[in-house]
This record gives structure tokens, sequence and C-alpha cells, in this order.
């Protein structure tokens, strides 16, 4: 949503952001795992696959406009069997297709002398080099900078609660008032269906998929250098091991679809688990070093 009302505020409109929490992305944007990705993993054809793609290509550009954080790191999906490489290959095949640049498949020579500590295991890789990593709190707070400076009014700690229709506008009501708008841009994340549902778009529902996360101190950090990912499942990319933009490292997250789209909480059977899946790429890394877990509800559909 930031990211759309800094670009409309290059033109002669009357822009504002309506935000339910009191600060900016204090939804899925502060608890996720900050990786720009390839595009290699998303439907060839797809709007998803495109606008990754092509968002991807834009932020060494955008960091160097507003200083938010990024770094190209490249990164990995690791192949522990024979039966995985069908997996690394249609991918490989999926990402030729998005027009992923820099893609293809490693042996274990190469994957060791790239990444001295990962797993010996792994017999295989996928090597995607324009895969990043970026800070995406620092990002949506200097997108709203910006955006503010260029005319865009932000109004935080409002709730939507109505949109109705009149002759030539919209009249959307909040907890603070009411905003009149000629449109309406749906951004609302994990509430997006909910605002759908006020103008009478009621066919598709959300459905909060929880991560779980182990952040580990920036000694860790050495023992990566890309973004490793083990082989996707149906239930997303898997457990991955990053060196955050900031030098921690990063493990998780796993992918749980439950009820409440406000439950955050992390529990440590669950987190055991995470760990235990991430040792499998990178089984060096030191708990002793955790700082903190957190959790993320990320949109499904």
């Amino acid at each position: 949503g930031l990211n759309i009302a800094r670009e409309m505020s290059r033109y002669q409109l009357k822009i504002c952001v309506i935000e339910t929490a009191d600060d900016v992305g204090r939804g899925c944007t502060k608890a996720n795992s900050g990786i720009v990705h390839g595009g290699y993993n998303d439907e060839p054809g797809s709007l998803k696959a495109e606008l990754c793609v092509a968002g991807n290509r834009l932020y060494a550009e955008l960091d160097s406009q507003l200083h938010f954080g990024y770094r190209r790191t490249g990164s990995l999906v690791l192949a522990f069997a024979e039966t995985e490489l069908a997996t690394l290959n249609q991918l490989l095949s999926d990402g030729q297709q998005n027009g992923v640049a820099g893609l293809r498949i490693i042996g274990r020579e190469e994957l060791l002398a790239l990444e001295p500590h990962v797993n010996p295991a792994a017999i295989a890789a996928l090597l995607c080099e324009s895969a990043g990593v970026t800070s995406p709190y620092e990002f949506a707070i200097a997108l709203a900078e910006n955006a503010i400076v260029n005319g865009v009014k932000l109004f935080l700690s409002e709730m939507v609660q109505s949109i109705d229709t009149d002759a030539n506008h919209f009249r959307i009501g909040t907890n603070k008032g009411e905003h009149f708008a000629r449109f309406v841009i749906n951004c609302a994340g994990i509430n997006s269906d909910r605002i759908a549902a006020l103008v009478g778009l009621d066919d598709y529902l959300i459905t909060p998929r929880r991560g779980q996360y182990v952040l580990l101190d920036r000694d860790q950090s050495h023992l990566v250098r890309s973004v490793i990912f083990q082989t996707p499942t149906p239930l997303g990319k898997g457990i991955l091991v990053t060196a955050t933009y900031h030098g921690n490292l990063m493990v998780g997250p796993n992918a749980e679809d439950i009820d409440d789209r406000t439950d955050v909480g992390t529990d440590v059977q669950t987190l055991e688990k995470i760990v235990t899946q991430a040792r499998r790429s990178v089984p060096g890394f030191d708990m002793r070093k955790a700082l903190t877990s957190f959790a993320g509800n990320r949109p499904f559909s």
C-alpha cells in the first residue's frame, strides 16, 4: 500500500493512506523473512510471477533513493536426494519462463565452495543470483516518509468500518470519522477480504498462515553468505536459514493455518521442530546465541 501511495504521489492527486495500526509496517511487513525473492517459485504466466521478477529488479534503485537497507546475496535451494532434483529442475524451468536472471543448478562441490557451512549431505542446489535481503519495516517507514513529503496524508489508528457508494465517490467510515474518495485501493493484507466484503466482494476468504522464527546473534551470521532454502512443499518455501540485512542469523518459518488473524504467538514445541529442520541445511549454528523468537501471519487464499 505504501509503495502504491508513493508511486501515485508523483502525480497531481490527493491521496491518503488509512492505517489501522498506530504505525506503518505493523502487520505482515514487520514479521517476515525480509527476502527479496528471485521469482522462480511462482507459476509461469501468473501476475505474481510477473510482479515478483519486476519488483526484484527495482530494489537496488529504490534503496539508492530511500536508503532503507538492501543487499543482494543470492539464494540456494538445496536437494538432499535424487527425488528432489526433479523439484530443482522444475523450479529452474519455471524461473527461466519467468525471466529470472542468474539461475542455474550447481553440484555439491560448487555448493560447498559457495557455502562451506552447508550440510555436505546436500547433493545439488538451485542457485538464484538475483535474490537478496532487505529490512522490510524500514522499507515501509522510508516509503511512508517519502510519500508524506510528496503530499500524501497518513491516518494512523483508524479502522475502516464501512464503505458506501455515493453518486460519484466512496464514503469510507472509520472509528474516527469519514473520508471521501473517487477510488479506493485495497491493500489491507491479511484483512483484505474483509475490506472487499464492505463493497460486496465476497468471493474469496483469507486464511491466516502463521510462520514462527528464531533470531540469533550476529556472531552466527558467518555460517551463511546467501539465503538457504530447502526444496519447497505445498505449504510454502519451507524452513530457511539466512543472515538478515542487519547481520543476525535467522531460521524459520514454519507454515500453519490458524483461525485467529491476530495470533502471533510462538511455542517451544514448534520452535524446536524449526531448529531441527534448519539444522538439516546448516548444522552448526549455536542455539545458545538465540536472542528471541517471533511470528507473523501472512494471507493465504
